[in-house]
């Protein structure tokens, strides 16, 4: 351990008492704020104290009048003051809220101090898309409750694109191009990610309005402010080099390349210009870039900067001399503009696109950047798809393992929890490692919490965490209620050693619903890879079992019905259930229809169960405020400043992103959700149109045409989203229902 070896309790007290009797260190009233906000009936009863050390570390012990936490960090202060919360104050902070405030008084007692210290340096989170797919409408009030949850657990690395467009039309404005010409090529709120990325250009739906950029930009320097107070260093944006086609004709000496088609969108939307980062204007614009960043939010509050310039989008060339030369122009202009700068970036790339990026090319690529401090890769699949062992952890260079798991918010049940506190070892102990950190790179937060907290709570263990104890810990703090029935832990020791042990190599990710996927006839089920259908576990002796225990654990103890957490993954468990039956059904329908003695009527009546399973599933999401399509709508909408037409533009974006995503369905269904209202509007309607197109071609002897079907479910996707929420009928805002009488008919209807 790097804090003082051998500290005597004794000595320990002394410090403690002589921190509570100066004012808190300047350097950690973010922590103090930290207490303040959750945990304000015993935040007086907290000190902390900075102490040297190399690595981030903490000790916890008590004190005269309370918990005194010693650190090297104020990182490692959050977390050392979350230890104390959970393994000590049994409470925890979640996705769906904190129950921190609920810490027991008198606090209890410490005892022998403990220590703690991080595994790596680095303790990362955020992929560039969570922040659509997720965040996109998010307001403060719910960054704080993220920035919170990061920061207990020990994140000091937080991804920070909000607000990123404000700066970029500045720099536009300065190189010369006319607002028109910049307003051509940005992309609407719920797509950023991609415009970012040089994926997409342009917008469907209408132009970006200004007020959205500036209020993303104030929102930003909130976030900034709140990152650093809690001992983080969040990574900036640079200029990627991306840029709008007018440039072309401001500078047409200059070296601008024009990039691939991306999934399928049409040329006036894809093929993004890419000015190349050897011509001398990149390094002008890269230093325009930055200069304004500092200005508008401190030069010292970081020096590590994302640049993505070829996710999904494949180099103008292939020659190992011209990637070697992107990247050291690229490094160059960040070291011209910071000279302390450090790139980030996503190593999604060498998997996605592994047939160009050959060893030799990722070699060469990363070998243009000098030295292996001044470059930080993110391993993003490192769970399922590792580059680093293929790349010799990346010649050298900086590299975080990361679990991705979730695309594009997907909400099924999936998880590897051996591999997750095994693999990051592993990595960090292989010869010659240059792994420097553990992260979190979803595309989307939205359920799965366990597998996020896992791998977060594993940077700071030297040895696998254990994972049954592990499991039971977790499952006593969501659930803090008196005497704890052992049912509720037995449903969670099925799931952890079932569901969330997934060994399957083809399904290591969210597993999909195919009812959320277009229909038709083939190609729906038993999918694998990133998007996977195929369901790898037993449903009866896993999910129908965890839901009865956890029913019955809620008859034993009858407060937990109060508890949001249990309440949600009831709900959640449920929801799998429904899903999972649904492919059944789905199956039994394909199989009659291919009969040759089907008919009309036993189509028809093999199909209506799958109506009734999504009617019953949209009545079970409503119950409860975590699978509400209204939320999302809602949250897009209160950012237009009353304007009827700015609301219809940001609900058609927040529409758009789940359903279609893109104006001709590009990327259908891609970030699909379980939510209420979605599947009885959208997911049902769908559905009810195929079965009676089925019906329909046994009753006339048409023979099935996928084509047709496909193109009604575009029709049936644009119209739906070009609508207004609450103006149809069964559009419903807010929770409906009893969670507990839902629940009650679901097991009973589709046990």
């Amino acid at each position: 351990m790097l804090l003082r070896r051998g500290l005597s309790a004794a000595l320990f007290a002394l410090q403690v008492v002589r921190a509570l009797q100066v004012a808190p260190n300047q350097d950690l009233k973010g922590i103090y704020a930290l207490a303040k906000r959750r945990v304000p009936k015993h935040a007086d009863k907290f000190s902390f104290t900075l102490v040297d050390g190399k690595m981030d570390a903490f000790q916890i012990g008590d004190a005269h009048n309370g918990i005194h936490v010693e650190c090297t960090t104020v990182s490692a202060c959050a977390r050392g003051l979350y230890t104390y919360l959970t393994q000590h104050g049994g409470v925890d902070i979640w996705w769906t809220g904190s129950r921190l405030g609920e810490l027991p008084s008198p606090l209890p007692k410490v005892g022998k101090p403990v220590k703690g210290q991080a595994l790596v340096p680095y303790r990362y989170h955020f992929n560039t898309v969570t922040f659509d797919y997720t965040a996109a409408f998010w307001d403060l009030n719910q960054w704080e409750l993220e920035l919170d949850w990061l920061a207990l657990r020990g994140v000091n690395l937080p991804l920070a694109w909000v607000g990123y467009e404000y700066i970029l039309i500045e720099t536009f404005r300065e190189a010369g191009l006319s607002d028109a010409d910049i307003a051509d090529f940005l992309s609407g709120p719920a797509f950023q990610a991609w415009n970012r990325f040089g994926n997409i250009q342009g917008s469907w739906g209408g132009d970006l309005p200004m007020a959205w950029v500036n209020d993303q930009f104030a929102l930003q320097k909130r976030i900034l402010k709140r990152m650093v107070e809690l001992g983080m260093t969040p990574v900036l944006a640079a200029f990627t080099g991306f840029v709008p086609r007018a440039l072309t004709k401001l500078y047409p000496n200059a070296s601008i390349a024009t990039g691939s088609q991306w999934s399928g969108f049409p040329t006036s939307l894809t093929n993004d210009s890419f000015l190349e980062p050897f011509d001398p204007l990149f390094a002008t614009m890269q230093k325009s870039f930055i200069t304004k960043q500092q200005a508008a939010y401190g030069a010292d509050i970081s020096h590590i900067y994302t640049l993505d310039q070829y996710n999904e989008n494949d180099p103008f060339s292939g020659d190992p001399a011209y990637l070697r030369n992107v990247t050291a122009s690229t490094f160059a202009s960040l070291r011209a503009a910071d000279p302390d700068a450090t790139w980030l970036m996503q190593g999604w790339l060498f998997f996605s696109s592994s047939a160009f990026w050959t060893n030799e090319r990722i070699e060469a690529y990363l070998g243009g950047v000098p030295g292996n401090d001044s470059m930080i890769i993110l391993d993003l699949y490192s769970e399922a798809a590792p580059q680093w062992n293929r790349t010799q952890s990346y010649y050298g260079k900086q590299w975080v393992w990361c679990e991705l798991h979730d695309y594009g918010g997907n909400m099924g049940f999936e998880g590897n929890l051996d591999e997750l506190t095994h693999g990051p070892l592993a990595a960090l102990s292989s010869p010659g490692s240059s792994m420097k950190g553990i992260g979190l790179t979803m595309e989307g937060q939205e359920g799965n919490e366990i597998v996020y907290d896992v791998l977060l709570d594993q940077a700071w263990s030297p040895t696998p965490l254990n994972i049954s104890s592990y499991v039971d810990g977790w499952v006593s703090r969501r659930y803090p209620v008196k005497h704890l029935p052992q049912a509720a832990l037995d449903a969670w020791r099925i799931l952890s050693t079932t569901v969330y042990n997934n060994k399957n190599p083809n399904t290591q990710a969210t597993i999909k619903g195919i009812y959320e996927l277009a229909p038709s006839l083939t190609g729906l089920t038993n999918r694998t890879g990133h998007h996977p259908t195929a369901i790898p576990y037993n449903t009866n002796s896993t999910i129908l079992a965890a839901l009865k225990l956890l029913l019955k654990a809620k008859a034993q103890q009858p407060t937990l019905s109060a508890v949001p957490e249990f309440a949600y993954d009831v709900v959640d468990v449920a929801r799998q259930l429904l899903s999972n039956r649904f492919t059944d059904l789905y199956t039994a329908l394909a199989k009659t229809y291919n009969a040759a003695s089907s008919t009309a009527d036993s189509v028809n009546a093999t199909g209506q169960p799958l109506l009734t399973l999504l009617s019953d599933l949209d009545e079970l999401l409503y119950t409860n405020d975590n699978f509400l399509l209204s939320k999302w709508i809602a949250d897009a909408r209160k950012w237009s400043h009353g304007s009827p037409s700015y609301a219809a533009y940001l609900e058609y974006n927040a529409r758009n992103q789940i359903t279609l995503w893109g104006p001709d369905g590009e990327i259908n269904d891609y970030a699909s959700k379980a939510w209420a209202g979605l599947v009885g509007t959208y997911y049902k309607k769908r559905w009810e149109a195929f079965l009676d197109y089925l019906v329909k071609t046994k009753r006339t002897g048409q023979t099935y045409n996928a084509t047709a079907v496909s193109s009604t479910m575009l029709a049936i996707g644009e119209k739906w989203g070009n609508g207004t929420w609450g103006t149809a009928e069964g559009e419903r805002w807010g929770v409906h229902g009893d969670t507990w009488e839902v629940v009650a008919k679901v097991l009973h209807r589709w046990e």
